[in-house]
C-alpha cells in the first residue's frame, strides 16, 4: 500500500515529503483521513507499512535531542559534534527500535528485528529508514517508498531538470504512481522542513 515521495529543494535547502491516502487490506482500499506525512520536532516523516507505526512515530516517538552546529553535523545531548548520518544510524534508530518495542510493533524473525519503512527529512537531508532499520541516503536528492515507489522514482528521474517546482514534481510522481498502482490513491498531502 501507499506511495511516499521526498525531495530536496536545492533553492532553499528544505526537504518536501508528499504522500497518498490509501489504506489497503487485501483487495480492499479505503481513503484514510489522517495523513501519512507529519512533523515530529525538527523532523518530517512520510510512512508506509503500518498505520500503527505512523501513530507511534507521530505521537510517541521522541527523537534524541539534536542541535545544529553546521552543515552535516549536530550535537546530541551535549556530546561532541557528530555527523547527522551517524546520528541517524545510531541514536535515532536506537530510540526508534525502543519505541516500536514498547508500542508492540517490533517484530523479530530469526534474531533480526523488523519495524517499518519510511522517509525522514531533517535540515537539508532526506533519509529512508528500511524495515531492518538500515538508514539510506541517496545521491539523487529524492526518494520514494511504498508499493508505488518504482513508478514515482521513474517519474522523478524524468522530471529531474525540468523547471517545475519541487512540489509539482512530487505531485506528478504521486499521480504517476496512482495511475499505475492499485495501492495508491489521493488526496495527496505535502509537508516541508
Amino acid at each position: 500500500m501507499t506511495c511516499i515521495v521526498g525531495m530536496l529543494n536545492p533553492q532553499d535547502g528544505n526537504i518536501i515529503i508528499g504522500g497518498d491516502s490509501a489504506a489497503v487490506t487485501g483487495m480492499e482500499i479505503q481513503v484514510e483521513k489522517q495523513p501519512k506525512i507529519f512533523k515530529n520536532g525538527a523532523f518530517i516523516f512520510g510512512c508506509t507499512t503500518s498505520f500503527r507505526m505512523i501513530q507511534l512515530l507521530k505521537f510517541q516517538f521522541q527523537p534524541p535531542i539534536i542541535e545544529n552546529i553546521g552543515p552535516g553535523f549536530a550535537t546530541v545531548a551535549k556530546q561532541a559534534p557528530v555527523d547527522i548520518y551517524a546520528y541517524m544510524c545510531t541514536k535515532f534508530v536506537d530510540e526508534l527500535r525502543n519505541c516500536f518495542k514498547v508500542g508492540g510493533i517490533l517484530d523479530t524473525q530469526h534474531g533480526i528485528e523488523h519495524g517499518g519503512t519510511f522517509l525522514v527529512g531533517y535540515q537539508e537531508r532526506l533519509f529512508r529508514i528500511n524495515s531492518d532499520f538500515y538508514v539510506m541516503e541517496t545521491l539523487d536528492g529524492f526518494d520514494a517508498v511504498g508499493c508505488g515507489q518504482q513508478y514515482a522514482l521513474g517519474a522523478l528521474k524524468q522530471l529531474g531538470n525540468t523547471k517545475l517546482s519541487v512540489q509539482a514534481k512530487l505531485a506528478q510522481a504521486l499521480e504517476t504512481a496512482a495511475y499505475f498502482s492499485g495501492g495508491v490513491v489521493g488526496p495527496f498531502h505535502y509537508i516541508t522542513t
